[in-house]
C-alpha cells in the first residue's frame, strides 16, 4: 500500500515538475491553482479561458473578486488527462494514441473545449483522431472501448462507446467469417481483453445487427471465459464480485442451443459458479446444460465438480445432473415407443460406466457417507448395467477405505449391487473377499451353484447360450422359492397347533426324527440364502415354537 502511495506520488510530483517547466518558461507570473486528485496545478487564468469555456464561466460567476483556486476533483481521466488538456491550451506539443484519445474527448467535452467555443479546439483534435485512426482497425476500436471502463457516463454522453461497440462487432463478424491473419480465432482474443459490460454490448451487437452464425459467437463465449474466468481448477481468483458478476452475464449470453458446447467447459463453468457462489439461476441453467450432453462426461469432469480443495464439496450439484440426464433419457425412450425398464439406451449404458468409475474414485473419502454413496449408485436404472463389476469394484474400495462399518451398514453399501450381475471373475473375487458381508458372499456362491446345476459353462466358451442359462437359472430360483414357501406355511401350521394345544408337544414326546419336510427346507435354507429373506433357516426346527416375528417374516420372504 505505502509503495503504491509512493509511485502515485511520484507520478503526481513528477507532473507538476513538468507542468512548472513549460509553464514558467512563459516568464508570466501564474495567477490561478488547479487541484486534480492530489494534484495541484498553477497556471495562467488567461492561457486556460482561452480554450476552455468552462473554466471562463466558473471565472464570471465566481463570487470571489479575484479567484484564485479552481477544484477538479471529478475531472475525467485525472492529474494526467488534466495535465495534457492543459499543454493544448498552452500549445505544448503532446501525443494522441489509441490509449488516451477517449480520455482526452471526455476531457474536452468537460471543459467545454469545443470548435465552436474556439477554432481548432481539442475537441475537434480528438474526433478527428478517433474517426480516421483509432476505429480504423478492430485492434484501435477495442483499445479506445477498454479505455472508456472509467468514464463510462461521460463517454456515453459524447457517444464514444456506442461507435466503438459498431465498429468493433462490425469487425469482429468479418474477421470470423473471413480472417485476415493467423490464428483464425485472433479477433476473439482481442476481444477478451475488454470488461464485461462492454464485451456483452459487442456480443448482443454482432447477434441482433450482424446476423453473425452462433459458432462464431461460441468462440468469442469460449476464448473470454478461459482467458477471464477459467484457471486449472475451474475458476480464476480475482474479485470475487466482479467474477461473479461477469460469469452470470457469460451464462446469460450462451446461445440457445444447450449442446454447442463442449461438456469440460461447462463444467469448469459450474465450477466457478459454486466457487464464486453465484446466483442459483446461473447454477441451475449450467446444469441443465450439462444434462443434455453429459453422454460425453468423463470422470474427471465429476471429480472437479465434487471436490473443493481437498474435501468434498455439495454433490447434490452432481446428483441433480445425473438425474436431468436420465429423465431426458427415459423421455426420449418414451417418445420413441420403448419401455425405459426394459431397454436403454447406449448413452444411458455409457453413462452407468462413467458414475460407477467415478464411485470408484469417491470411495476413497473418509466424509462419503453411505446415503450419498448409495444415492447416487441408484441413480443409474439397473437395466443400464449389463455386469456390476464396476460397481463392485466401487463397493469394495468403500468398504476398504471405511474399515469400521459394521455388518448391516456393509450391507446397505452392498444393496446397490446385484450379486447375480457379476462376472465370473467378479464372484470369484467376491466369494473370497472378507470385507463383504456374509448375505453378498453366499449370493456369489449359490449362483455357481446353479451354475454347476445346469451344466453351464462360466470361462467363455458357451457365450452364445448365456440368455438361456440365464432363463434356466431364473426358473430354478422361482421353483425353489414356491417349495420353500409351502415348507415354510406347514411349518407355522405345525407350530400354530402346539400352541392352540400345550399337550400336543407331550403326546409326541421326546425328540422328533428329522422329516423329509425338515431335511429338505434345511437344505434349501443353505442353498438359496439370499433375495430380502436371506437369513439362514436351518436353525428352525419344526417342534420348535417361533415366537419372533422378524425370524419368521425374513424367513418366508
Amino acid at each position: 500500500m505505502s509503495m503504491a502511495k509512493a509511485n502515485s506520488s511520484s507520478r503526481l510530483s513528477s507532473a507538476m515538475e513538468r507542468t512548472n517547466h513549460w509553464v514558467f518558461s512563459q516568464q508570466i507570473p501564474t495567477d490561478v491553482e488547479v487541484a486534480v486528485g492530489e494534484a495541484v496545478f498553477s497556471l495562467h487564468k488567461f492561457m486556460l479561458v482561452a480554450k476552455s469555456n468552462y473554466i471562463r464561466k466558473l471565472m464570471m460567476e465566481s463570487k470571489e473578486s479575484d479567484l484564485a483556486r479552481l477544484d477538479l476533483s471529478d475531472f475525467p481521466g485525472g492529474s494526467q488527462c488534466f495535465e495534457k488538456a492543459a499543454k493544448f491550451c498552452y500549445g505544448v506539443n503532446f501525443e494522441i494514441t489509441v490509449h488516451n484519445v477517449a480520455a482526452l474527448r471526455c476531457a474536452a467535452e468537460y471543459l467545454q473545449m469545443t470548435d465552436k467555443y474556439c477554432d481548432n479546439n481539442l475537441a475537434g483534435r480528438t474526433e478527428d483522431f478517433i474517426s480516421q485512426v483509432a476505429l480504423a482497425s478492430l485492434s484501435g476500436a477495442i483499445v479506445v472501448l477498454s479505455s472508456c471502463q472509467d468514464l463510462l457516463s461521460l463517454a456515453e454522453d459524447v457517444g464514444i462507446i456506442q461507435r466503438c461497440v459498431e465498429v468493433v462487432s462490425s469487425k469482429a463478424c468479418k474477421e470470423a467469417s473471413y480472417p485476415s491473419r493467423a490464428p483464425p480465432h485472433w479477433w476473439a482474443e482481442e476481444l477478451s481483453i475488454l470488461d464485461i459490460e462492454s464485451f456483452a454490448k459487442v456480443v448482443a451487437s454482432m447477434n441482433k445487427s450482424h446476423n453473425v452464425r452462433p459458432i462464431h459467437v461460441i468462440t468469442a463465449l469460449t476464448i473470454y471465459a478461459q482467458r477471464n474466468l477459467l484457471g486449472d481448477q475451474g475458476f480464476k481468483l480475482g474479485d470475487c464480485k466482479q467474477q461473479r458478476r461477469a460469469l452470470e452475464t457469460v451464462v446469460v449470453l450462451l446461445p440457445l442451443d444447450r449442446s454447442a458446447f463442449s461438456i469440460n467447459f461447462l463444467c469448469r463453468l459450474l465450477r466457478s459458479a459454486i466457487y464464486l457462489q453465484a446466483s442459483n439461476a446461473c447454477k441451475s441453467e449450467l446444469q441443465k446444460r450439462i444434462s443434455t450432453v453429459f453422454e460425453q462426461v468423463t470422470v474427471d469432469d465429476l471429480l472437479m465438480l465434487s471436490f473443493s480443495g481437498e474435501s468434498i464439496s455439495d454433490l447434490e450439484v452432481v446428483r441433480k445432473i445425473i438425474s436431468g440426464f436420465v429423465e431426458k433419457d427415459r423421455n426420449m425412450a418414451v417418445f420413441g415407443g420403448s419401455s425405459f425398464r426394459e431397454t436403454c439406451s447406449p448413452a444411458m449404458m455409457q453413462v452407468g460406466k462413467t458414475v460407477d468409475s467415478y464411485l470408484a474414485e469417491m470411495a476413497t473419502c473418509p466424509q462419503l457417507s453411505i446415503s450419498k454413496f448409495n444415492g447416487i449408485a441408484n441413480l443409474i436404472p439397473k437395466v443400464a448395467r449389463r455386469v456390476d463389476d464396476d460397481l463392485y469394484r466401487a463397493i469394495d474400495i468403500y468398504l476398504k477405505a471405511h474399515p469400521n462399518l459394521d455388518e448391516i451398514e456393509r450391507e446397505k453399501v452392498c444393496s446397490v449391487m446385484d450379486a447375480l450381475k457379476l462376472s465370473y471373475e467378479a464372484r470369484v473375487h467376491a466369494s473370497q473377499n472378507k470385507r463383504l458381508p456374509v448375505q453378498v458372499v453366499l449370493h456369489a456362491l449359490y449362483y455357481d451353484q446353479l451354475k454347476l446345476r445346469s451344466g453351464a459353462n462360466d470361462t467363455g466358451e458357451a457365450n452364445d447360450t448365456t440368455s438361456q442359462m440365464g432363463s434356466s437359472d431364473l426358473s430354478l430360483i422361482r421353483e425353489n422359492e414356491s417349495l420353500r414357501a409351502e415348507l415354510m406355511k406347514m411349518k407355522m401350521y405345525v407350530s400354530d397347533l402346539q400352541k392352540n394345544n400345550p399337550g400336543t408337544s407331550k403326546q409326541l414326546g421326546g425328540p422328533k426324527k428329522p422329516t423329509f419336510f425338515s431335511s429338505m427346507s434345511k437344505t434349501l435354507g443353505k442353498l438359496n440364502p439370499f433375495r430380502q429373506g436371506s437369513k439362514d433357516t436351518s436353525n428352525i426346527d419344526e417342534g420348535v415354537e417361533t415366537s419372533k416375528p422378524r425370524r419368521r417374516r425374513f424367513s418366508i420372504s
